[in-house]
């Protein structure tokens, strides 16, 4: 994680999505630009905006996740795949996220074997 971006605490973030539901993260375009977006926190990504981030459709899912006064700054940066995971990763961290770290489904506690 890049010095300037500091790991939020689970507090922290419940704070953040009580004030409103966007924060502010660095995007970088395809020249090594970075400039600050506001995203939808990853909490609040419609269903929609993770089918259009699974199926590559990248300018979909900006539209669906960075505040509407952004986007025009995400079409000057014209970042790569691997500019946007970073923002999606940061996304995470700012939202008290980590983004494809899931748990999975706990183990029954009821016994499965059968007599």
């Amino acid at each position: 994680m890049p010095a300037t971006q500091k790991q939020i605490e689970p507090a922290e973030a419940q704070e953040i999505e009580a004030a409103g539901e966007f924060v502010t993260v660095p995007l970088a375009g395809h020249d090594g630009v970075s400039k600050d977006v506001r995203a939808r926190l990853a909490t609040r990504w419609r269903a929609s905006a993770l089918r259009a981030l699974n199926s590559g459709d990248m300018d979909a899912f900006m539209d669906l996740v960075l505040h509407e006064d952004d986007y025009e700054t995400y079409e000057e940066l014209d970042p790569d795949m691997d500019a946007i995971a970073h923002f999606a990763q940061a996304v995470g961290e700012a939202s008290g996220e980590a983004l494809g770290k899931s748990s999975g489904p706990r183990p029954s506690s009821r016994s499965t074997r059968r007599r």
